[in-house]
């Protein structure tokens, strides 16, 4: 099996692991959060506003992988709190409102700078 690693600067890079990995005709994307790759800092504070840059990030880097959000097969999604459930789905509409992926959730274990959400994707190379 080959594999490629995929690095784009239009998402922030974390030295611990790949943004993303092609292989078997699939792009693995590693959890985005909230995080403005221009200043490295969270973008907004509403669950609304850090659901937005996450999923740019996993757009940006989908797209440097030749894919896209239209052929995200799968999401799990990572939530600082129960109670931004709605709001996290109010602006998920937007982004995906026929056909949506596959998605599971759970409550993030840690917090680090106040973020309230991370979103990892499997999607069609």
């Amino acid at each position: 099996m080959t594999k490629t690693i995929v690095r784009t600067d239009n998402a922030p890079r974390v030295p611990l692991y790949s943004q993303a990995v092609k292989a078997a005709g699939l792009v693995f994307v590693s959890g985005q959060g909230p995080y403005d790759p221009a200043t490295g800092e969270v973008a907004g504070d509403t669950i609304q506003e850090q659901t937005r840059q996450a999923l740019k990030n996993l757009s940006a880097i989908l797209e440097a992988a030749g894919s896209s959000l239209q052929k995200v097969v799968s999401v799990t999604f990572l939530l600082g709190e129960e109670t931004d459930f709605a709001g996290m789905n109010e602006e998920w509409l937007k982004w995906f409102p026929t056909d949506p992926p596959a998605r599971q959730g759970a409550r993030l274990p840690a917090r680090p700078k106040n973020i309230r959400i991370s979103i990892a994707a499997i999607a069609e190379a």
